[in-house]
């Protein structure tokens, strides 16, 4: 015990220290703005959940049939967040972090590395999900009027789920270490990558959600309520942890002591046979990670062509700096399930669109169809806003500690950053273009919002990838060794903010403007004279504002990369 803690106390030590009033990152404006942000969303939370279960409250027969539905919904997602994140972190504490030959030359057991280094990944893996759970479950406690002992039991029982999620998460990333071949540990990710796009995709399928919305298409009023009653297996630990919950929300004390302890019970024993398999399997699977891996694509070359020469047009150190970016990514294998996801989420995004049962709404289907047009536009900027959180945000750190290389090159911070800006915007633009026109064509819109949402997002995702861009070369981080904490820092906060900030003021200036000119085409009439020169203001200021925004972040990180 004594050494698990002497190798906890260096991520303790630098966790104090960052507390303390001389640290530079520790100052009132970044902790204000974490705490805001953090206090909206958690009430945010509450409140969405709470008018939901009131509501469900006011639905006789099935109204709690609902509610603990979606209790259940809710622990399986949580415990599908958990698996994942938990073999991410593991992934990287305990086999490619930058200090684990340090800590295997040191006199200490390579099973007390591993417990230590899966103490941490749980922490970092859980502490969000514990966080953001509480306002759903107090809804819960609150709607239902439970005891006292509600609230200690659900958070004692969501502190052994995370457990059970971290202990599996540990023994499947050993396995796969111990398996694959050598230098090829980072392709773990990419196969649970694809597989977690076929899963959401089979699971979107199988559910049928437009289905969801018509009741009337079940056989009989008994037939769906016993499909939303459809018990889980026994077997599963989110099966014992909804039941726990679900007895203490009623008071039930032998169901929940049942439950609780066959969580504590199994969440022990995967962790006993973590530290056996560890004691085993642990080190010879470090030892692998430690070669280097192989190329996951050769580069496309083609005869006398080679994919370098589509970027001949560029000079020569520009050309230099863009073919080292691509390489960079390309040979990355850690970016390739993040790709697999976004790919999952845009699936999942189009599908949305093609369910939509718009015919069933009292309200006439051409309205419907260009208001969710309208507002596709914001959501579909939206997408690409995270995605650039992911991908363009860390790019200029990502140079890492050999940014001095960038720094000594004939090539100034101006041209840096703008190369990063075209290679990061061309494929977005593709991307974002492709969403819009593909929704449009599914919603069945008018030709009039086709073209405007086209051109809107053609000049708001320069906007995002400049905001990205400037910021991210302004917070940069260049001893992260994962860029996916770079976007958790206060410079990706910030940039999330400004980012759906100005989605959300390009949205808002041109709805009147959009509205009218619908109207106007609705009813056969022509615009009056005040109204155009209110559409050309509010679509001129939109477009200033993208521009404003591609440029100035640019600017700002070019002064901060050269006042270093």
């Amino acid at each position: 015990m004594n050494t698990i803690v002497s190798l906890l106390k260096p991520r303790l030590l630098s966790s104090i220290n960052s507390l303390r009033h001389g640290n530079k990152r520790n100052n009132w404006s970044r902790v204000l703005m974490y705490g805001a942000v953090g206090m909206v969303f958690w009430l945010g939370v509450f409140g969405l959940f709470y008018r939901i279960l009131a509501y469900f409250q006011n639905v006789q027969d099935f109204g709690d049939i609902l509610a603990m539905k979606l209790l259940s919904m809710i622990i399986i997602t949580f415990f599908a967040l958990l698996i994942f994140s938990n073999i991410i972190n593991c992934l990287g504490h305990m086999y490619l972090s930058q200090d684990l030959p340090l800590l295997h030359s040191l006199p200490v057991s390579s099973k007390d590395i591993f417990f230590s280094r899966w103490l941490i990944s749980s922490f970092d893996s859980s502490w969000m999900i514990v966080a953001f759970s509480i306002p759903i479950f107090l809804s819960y406690g609150l709607i239902y009027q439970a005891p006292a002992v509600y609230y200690f039991i659900f958070f004692s029982t969501m502190i052994f789920m995370c457990l059970i999620a971290s202990a599996l998460s540990g023994f499947l990333v050993l396995l796969g270490a111990r398996i694959l071949p050598a230098g090829r540990i980072r392709t773990i990710l990419i196969i649970l990558g694809v597989i977690m796009v076929i899963i959401i995709i089979l699971f979107l399928r199988l559910m049928r959600p437009e289905q969801l919305v018509n009741p009337d298409s079940f056989a009989s009023v008994v037939l769906y309520l016993n499909s939303l009653q459809t018990p889980d297996s026994p077997l599963l630990p989110t099966t014992w942890i909804t039941d726990t919950i679900k007895a203490a929300l009623n008071n039930k004390p032998d169901i929940y002591w049942l439950n609780i302890a066959l969580t504590v019970t199994f969440a022990f024993m995967l962790i006993f046979i973590n530290n056996m398999a560890a004691q085993k399997i642990y080190f010879p699977g470090f030892s692998k990670s430690q070669t280097t891996p192989r190329r996951l694509f050769e580069p496309l070359k083609y005869r006398r062509f080679h994919w370098e020469n589509l970027l001949n047009f560029l000079s020569r150190e520009s050309k230099a700096f863009a073919v080292k970016e691509i390489r960079t990514f390309f040979r990355d294998s850690s970016q390739w399930p993040q790709l697999f996801l976004m790919a999952a989420l845009i699936v999942i995004y189009l599908y949305n669109f093609s369910v939509l049962p718009l015919q069933n709404s009292p309200i006439k289907t051409v309205f419907l169809q260009n208001l969710f047009s309208f507002l596709n536009i914001g959501l579909a900027a939206s997408v690409l806003a995270a995605i650039s959180a992911r991908f363009v945000f860390p790019a200029v750190s990502m140079e890492g500690e050999a940014f001095w290389i960038v720094r000594a090159a004939p090539l100034n911070m101006r041209h840096f950053l703008w190369i990063k800006f075209f290679l990061y915007y061309i494929p977005l633009i593709i991307l974002a273009e492709v969403l819009v026109i593909t929704s449009n064509w599914l919603l069945k819109v008018s030709p009039f919002m086709m073209i405007l949402s086209g051109i809107t997002v053609f000049f708001l995702v320069p906007g995002i990838v400049g905001i990205a861009i400037g910021l991210g070369a302004v917070y940069n981080d260049f001893k992260s060794e994962n860029p996916a904490n770079v976007v958790t820092s206060f410079g990706g906060l910030l940039y999330m903010i400004l980012s759906f900030g100005l989605i959300a003021v390009v949205i808002i200036l041109e709805a009147g403007p959009v509205y009218q000119i619908f109207m106007a085409d609705f009813r056969g009439d022509s615009l009056s004279f005040m109204q155009i020169i209110w559409t050309i203001f509010s679509f001129g200021l939109a477009l200033l504002l993208c521009i404003f925004a591609t440029i100035y972040p640019i600017f700002l990180g070019q002064k901060h990369l050269d006042a270093r």
